[in-house]
Order: structure tokens, then sequence, then C-alpha cells
């Protein structure tokens, strides 16, 4: 808020503590910067949890774009556009480079020089990092980044040990199990377990990280004997976790051996982001097998027959459920042409699902 000293926190994050923490920060990045001049600012429900250093990026970021605004108002025709909001690319600065951020990388050269633009008057500080990718190989296939991504958007997650985690995400909750698959370990069957949910406590933070996933999350480590062994595992869970930009909390292990925590929504999933429900299956992940469409076929043709008079019947569907009709199910479909005393025919159309028929009256 330029034009105010006002420093103020989003009602909605509600825990006293963390928002005296949060101004009290902001008053040190102030007092860091020298600021003297007006210049209030809000914290908004995605500060929560941040770090000072975060904070001061936001601010340097947040005081250069306002001179740059108030320098074109003063010099700018009427009308003019004084701000709009920024490129994917320069929303991506903006939104989630911290100070962990190594390098950043850019393969196109348009691009590039946008952003060190952009960089140069607003986030100067982030000049050092940037790099332009000029080689002849595409920079997703350099680092991986198709491959990483099939592997965000696959239900199961391989790890190192031969272990595996299942991640289910459903509308309440996302639930994660870990399962040993084939390690085994040197030693006894509790030292494979204590090493399999240690790796998985930390493939799990990428996990949530990667594919963006908020809400309720249940976590299904293998049952520890030794008290000791799960403490570490909780611990290696939640340090791994501080490097989330997302606020999570580990509310604890229910009766069941469940980990329960929370991990706080800032954008849609990534399965949201890049898919679509199947039209198959409707996102149930399921098909009917040709058996049941077959009887469902058969009570169809019988509800048509007590409804029209028809002289016959076609049946179009997919091949693997006309191949059962003509083959496993040939008997019923004989027994069916007496009982109503129509013929039926069969026809093969290649556009239909699994699931998807038609009864044709001839």
């Amino acid at each position: 808020m330029p034009r105010t000293s006002h420093v103020g926190i989003s009602l909605r994050i509600e825990d006293e503590a963390e928002r005296e923490r949060l101004k009290q920060v902001v008053m040190e990045c102030i007092a860091a910067e020298g600021i003297k001049e007006t210049g209030g600012f809000i914290l908004r429900t995605a500060a929560e949890g941040a770090g000072s250093d975060e904070i001061l990026m936001d601010i340097r970021y947040l005081r250069r774009l306002w001179e740059q605004i108030d320098g074109q108002m003063k010099t700018a025709a009427s009308p003019s556009v004084i701000y709009e909001d920024l490129s994917l690319a320069m929303r991506t600065l903006r939104d989630l480079v911290n100070p962990r951020i190594e390098k950043i990388r850019i393969d196109s050269r348009e691009n590039f020089q946008k952003v060190r633009q952009f960089v140069a008057e607003l986030m100067p500080e982030l000049s050092e990092h940037l790099e332009h990718y000029p080689g002849e190989r595409p920079i997703f296939d350099l680092y991986s980044v198709e491959d990483e991504i099939q592997k965000a958007l696959e239900r199961k997650v391989m790890l190192k040990s031969g272990g595996y985690l299942i991640i289910d995400p459903a509308e309440a909750m996302t639930t994660i199990d870990v399962n040993t698959g084939a390690f085994v370990g040197h030693r006894t069957l509790e030292e494979t377990i204590f090493k399999t949910n240690l790796e998985s406590a930390t493939a799990i933070a990428r996990q949530l990280r990667l594919r963006n996933l908020g809400g309720i999350i249940i976590i299904d480590f293998i049952d520890m004997e030794d008290e000791e062994h799960r403490r570490q595992v909780l611990r290696t869970l939640e340090k791994q976790l501080e490097r989330d930009h997302a606020k999570t909390n580990i509310i604890g292990i229910t009766e069941l051996g469940l980990v329960q925590m929370t991990r706080k929504r800032t954008r849609e999933s990534l399965e949201q982001v890049l898919c679509e429900p199947c039209m198959c299956c409707q996102g149930r992940g399921k098909l009917k097998t040709p058996e049941t469409v077959c009887y469902e076929i058969f009570r169809e043709i019988l509800r048509e027959a007590r409804a029209y008079q028809a002289e016959g019947y076609r049946v179009l569907a997919n091949q693997k459920v006309i191949d059962r009709l003509l083959d496993e199910e040939s008997g019923n479909v004989a027994d069916l042409e007496s009982f109503i005393g129509r013929s039926i025919k069969f026809q093969v159309e290649t556009m239909y699902s699994q699931e998807q028929y038609d009864v044709v009256l001839l």
C-alpha cells in the first residue's frame, strides 16, 4: 500500500502467534532495507509460514514495481496502459523463484531477453541466476522433464530400494500407501521396513510438490515396532516438507498407524491441469467387462421386445463385446431369439468404447 505505512495481516491467518511473527518479519525487513518513506504492506494467506528471505524478496519486488508504475503515471499520455498482468515466464519468476534456486535456464532467446529486462528492473538479485540455453537438444529432454511429468501422473511411484508408493487422490482426501515390494534388508524385517519408510518419507514430500496435492493427506507407512524408528520417519518427513512452498502441517499418527497431514491448496493439482476425465469410464478408472455389457444388451432387447413390434434387432457394439456375443454367449443369444421369436444380428462399431452399445429395431 504505497500511500500508507500500515502493515496488515489477512484475517484468514487465524493463529495469533503466526500473525505476530509475520508482522515482526515485515518490520525487520523494512528496517533492513532502510525504508523511511511511506509504504505499507498486506500479507495475504500465501504468506503463512513464509520465511524472512521470501518476504524480503516480495517487498523489494513490490517497491520496485510501484516506482515503475508511479513513474509511468507521471509521464504517460492518456489513455494508456500503466500495468497489466505478467506473462507466464514473468509470473513464474515472481511466484516460484526463491533464494534456494540455483539456476534459471531459458531456451528461447526472445523470452530470455524479456526476462533479463524484467529481472534488471524489478528483481536484480536474480540476474546472476539467469542463463540462456542455446543447445540443439530440447531442454525438456536434457533434464528429463517429460519423463518426470509422466511419472508424476502415474498412480504407482517406484523407490530406488525396490519398494513403491501408491498415490490415490480423491475428492475428500489423498491417500498414500507405502509397500516394500522387492526390497529385502540385509539383517531383519524391521530394518527393511524402517529403510523403506525413510526413503518413502523423502519421496512423498517430493511427490506432493510435483503433483501439487492439497487438502487432507493420509499416509500409510509400513507398521514399525520400534518407537524410535517411528520418530525418525516422522522427523524425516517434517524435514523434507520444509522445502515446500505450500504450508504443510503434520497432525500426528492415528491409532491405526496412519500419518495425518494437511497441505494448503495453492492451485489446481498437476493431474487437474494436464488431464481430463476419460470419455470411456468418466474418470472411474474402470470399465465394465464385455460379459457385463452382454447381459445389459440382453436386458435391453427384452425391454424393446415388450415395448415395440419389430421384425428383428441389430446390436451395435464394440469388437470385444460382439466377439463374446458370437462365442461364449452364443447359446444365450439363441435362447433369447427363441424366447422373443425374433432374429438378432450383430454389427461391430469401431468407434464405440467397450461400454457403448445400441439396439436398433429392424
